[in-house]
């Protein structure tokens, strides 16, 4: 494996860059943009072989692309619950779509995508309290939509249209070192992408070096909607809660940002 400088990465990167278009490597290959340009640069996976310098990544991404870029998967404390599939789920679940068909009839469903910008259609939301350092998940039955007042009324048998208590919640200090060490100083580079006669190709035209990770741009991010927290899970399993980056928004989570 080739071993870079910092400088000497940044020489290659914009060399490719230079190149135009580039036929895909892995045709049919779903992760085809990354793994062009780790060939290209003589790397594997994408950890950068840079010495002396703090951990770095590679991350690319499609320009045209509208899909969420998942950064992590955290439940929320306390742990010891296991909040989602002990309380969420059957407190305030709902009937699985696929219930009596593909899965038992009393499979139950809890996926929602919130975030800090405004309560979703089921009167959830996340709440950032500063004083206590907790991102926390919030429950307000008056901001349920009508479609949902079946749902609401059974709640109310299940478990009371109050607040969640207690609420589930993410420390900050615990989203600071699961972020971190997700998130760590990168090159983001990001392409367009074309097909001809059948065969994919790639432009590498935007790259950018990022660094230093930061848990205030974090909490900004969840609070603009540009972070959102997915809930995924049924009675037979839950898929895991995940944190869910926009498109573009990657190098507003960093106190550097360098465009190449």
């Amino acid at each position: 494996m080739k071993v870079f400088s910092k400088e000497q990465l940044i020489d290659e990167l914009k060399k490719i860059k230079a190149k135009g278009w580039i036929k895909n490597a892995r045709q049919g290959n779903v992760g085809g943009i990354g793994n062009t340009i780790e060939e290209l640069l003589g790397i594997k996976e994408n950890n950068l072989p840079i010495p002396n310098a703090a951990e770095w990544e590679l991350k690319t991404q499609r320009t045209d692309t509208s899909s969420l870029t998942t950064l992590f998967h955290m439940e929320p404390s306390p742990r010891a619950l296991k909040f989602v599939s002990q309380i969420l789920l059957p407190k305030y679940g709902w009937a699985h779509k696929e219930a009596g068909k593909k899965y038992p009839a009393g499979e139950m469903s809890f996926r929602q995508t919130i975030s800090g910008a405004g309560r979703s259609d089921r009167g959830f939301t996340i709440i950032i309290n500063k004083d206590e350092r907790k991102v926390l998940v919030s429950f307000d039955a008056n901001s349920v939509l009508e479609k949902h007042s079946f749902w609401l009324s059974s709640v109310k048998d299940r478990i009371g249209l109050a607040e969640i208590n207690p609420q589930p919640y993410w420390g900050f200090d615990d989203l600071f070192h699961k972020a971190g060490t997700k998130l760590v100083n990168c090159f983001y580079v990001q392409a367009d992408v074309k097909k001809e006669k059948g065969f994919e190709y790639y432009h590498y035209n935007r790259i950018q070096m990022l660094q230093k990770f930061s848990i205030d741009k974090f909490l900004e991010a969840l609070k603009t909607n540009y972070i959102l927290v997915d809930f995924d899970a049924r009675t037979g399993h839950n898929h895991g809660t995940k944190f869910r980056l926009r498109q573009n928004f990657l190098p507003t989570l960093y106190e550097k940002s360098m465009e190449i």
